[in-house]
């Protein structure tokens, strides 16, 4: 594990599993150090709240204080760590802080899905056909939804992170991938192993807006099976 992951444990796990803890972590990481003041005002929340949560959150290691930085006397704080691993082992030890840690991170995914449709009609034309909010239904072993889980890490490891310290060609603009890999366990519509987009989703394989959604062991605290993004 990297410097800039931190692996959570029962217990910073805990201290991680708040909706609005998620979500200023994930504003930390994607837009640079902030005070609780400027949280307030991108979250919609009262900076009474927001500088609460910034205690907890480097109680707990997740945030660290950025000293002279801006004027005035209001703290200004960074993220300790860019990436957030869950391991399996402590999800079964601490299964509510896992559900309400997830249900935020999902949540933090919607938002971020409805922040990129609000932008459709200014993406430039070069950008168009490299997009996309699909998905595809397989009916798949154990073993080989395993195989595509590895599969899916080694093509993401292929590319350059979103870091400052990593430099970028011009050209290059954030691009996010969302990844969501969900078993579902009860029977349901055909059972004739079909793949398919069947809720009505846009791209895949016919070249519309495209490439897929979701990201495994992501930068806000999503789930990785140890070794992630």
């Amino acid at each position: 594990m990297s410097r800039d992951e931190v692996r959570l444990s029962p217990t910073s796990l805990r201290g991680l599993a708040h909706p609005l803890r998620v979500r200023m972590l994930n504003v930390l990481r994607e837009d640079g150090p902030a005070t609780a003041t400027l949280l307030a005002q991108r979250l919609g929340q009262s900076t009474g709240a927001t500088s609460y949560h910034l205690r907890q959150l480097a109680q707990y290691g997740f945030v660290v204080e950025e000293p002279k930085r801006g004027p005035g006397r209001e703290r200004w704080w960074r993220a300790a760590h860019q990436n957030t691993i869950l391991d399996r082992e402590v999800g079964r030890d601490a299964v509510a802080d896992v559900e309400t840690y997830l249900r935020a991170v999902a949540s933090l995914y919607a938002e971020r899905v409805d922040r990129w449709l609000n932008e459709l009609g200014n993406i430039p034309e070069e950008w168009e056909d490299k997009a996309t909010l699909s998905n595809w239904r397989f009916r798949l072993t154990a073993a080989e939804a395993g195989e595509l889980y590895e599969a899916l890490h080694e093509v993401l490891g292929r590319y350059r992170r979103d870091d400052p310290d990593v430099p970028a060609p011009d050209g290059a603009e954030a691009y996010v991938v969302q990844a969501q890999l969900m078993p579902f366990f009860q029977q349901r519509g055909d059972d004739d192993g079909s793949v398919e987009g069947n809720d009505g989703s846009v791209g895949g394989d016919d070249g519309s807006v495209g490439g897929d959604d979701g990201s495994v062991g992501g930068d806000d605290g999503s789930v990785g099976g140890g070794d992630d993004e």
